[in-house]
């Protein structure tokens, strides 16, 4: 692994918390805009220059990837990916969302109870391993675990983000069609930016997708 890669996933952690730092607490809409992925003729050049290979699932846990650290305060990242998401956020003293309101654009259902929603990772843990986190440390895994400023993280329904679950765009896509072009940029820029394989199901899957945006 290049060492300025290495060098780039280190300070993932660092440039989240500072991102992290727009998010007010209290009364109020979000100050932080979920981060937006590239462009759809940018995510077909990543995809390109993607490695394909076949996944290898071996030796994972999910406890190798920690996540919902601490961002600011008491709020930790799913607290603040909540600020960030929602609209008219009131959060109690421990920073944890007492009411708002949500939308989930995977499904296009709308929420106003934070236990009513997930924070997905856009490309699961479980894939990361299999496609190249396996090879990374657990300092690594948690920075992509918690990455607040690429477009990894976003609140959706909980019931449809267990639906997806640990599946590839190849097993999985948002049922609200017109949200698939934005999900498989982000998908790419993800996998791109952290050096991530994909299979020749999940790159059909991308290509027939990114081909229509």
């Amino acid at each position: 692994m290049p060492n300025r890669f290495l060098r780039r996933l280190t300070a993932v952690a660092a440039t989240s918390l500072l991102a992290a730092g727009a998010v007010t607490a209290g009364t109020g809409t979000a100050q932080a805009a979920l981060p937006t992925p590239v462009s759809a003729a940018t995510a077909r050049s990543y995809l390109g220059q993607l490695t394909v290979k076949a996944e290898n699932r071996t030796g994972y846990s999910r406890d190798l990837f920690p996540h919902w650290i601490t961002i600011s305060g008491a709020c930790n990242t799913r607290e603040t990916v909540l600020k960030r998401d929602g609209s008219g956020v009131v959060t109690d003293a421990n920073c944890a969302a007492t009411s708002g309101t949500w939308y989930s654009p995977y499904d296009g259902a709308t929420w106003h109870a934070a236990s009513d929603l997930d924070i997905d990772h856009v490309v699961p843990l479980a894939e990361a391993w299999d496609s190249g986190a396996s090879a990374w440390t657990t300092a690594q895994r948690q920075a992509f675990a918690n990455d607040l400023t690429r477009p990894q993280l976003i609140a959706v329904t909980d019931s449809v983000n267990q639906a997806k679950g640990d599946k590839d765009p190849a097993e999985w896509l948002p049922s609200v069609t017109g949200y698939r072009c934005t999900y498989v940029r982000a998908w790419v820029q993800v996998k791109y930016y952290y050096h991530l394989a994909v299979d020749s199901a999940e790159k059909t899957a991308l290509t027939n997708v990114l081909n229509g945006c």
